[in-house]
């Protein structure tokens, strides 16, 4: 195990830090809630897939534990992990939360895209 900040870390694991991903205090916030009413894993795995209307797409998910390559970034009182594909797509990306009802919900700002769509859940570099 490799010491950090926050610890030791799995073997594998590479610490990162706010600038490959950064919450605000609001989505950190709404993640704690939702990892606790979720109960699939206390770790946020923040990752870029294929798909959407601009040809990449976000994807969020409650996971147990980060895997061998992984990017473990703490951040707002989260633990973000990302793998290392999609680190080069999110480097220098904020992630806040609105309870607005209309437009709300989790808004990335990624300054790596070129293109988004209205919805933002999809972009092009």
């Amino acid at each position: 195990m490799v010491p950090s900040a926050e610890g030791a870390l799995p073997e594998g694991v590479r610490a990162g830090n706010e600038n490959l991903v950064l919450l605000t205090p609001a989505a950190g916030g709404k993640v704690a809630a939702l990892a606790a009413r979720e109960q699939q894993g206390e770790f946020l795995r923040v990752a870029i897939s294929g798909g959407g209307c601009n040809g990449l797409s976000y994807k969020l998910k409650f996971v147990p534990a980060p895997k061998r390559g992984d990017i473990l970034v703490h951040t707002a009182g989260a633990r973000v992990i990302v793998d290392s594909k999609s680190a080069l797509y999110l480097k220098g990306t904020h992630l806040d939360y609105s309870s607005a009802l209309v437009s709300g919900g989790f808004k990335f700002s990624n300054p790596n895209a070129k293109a988004s769509c209205s919805c933002g859940e999809s972009f092009s570099v």
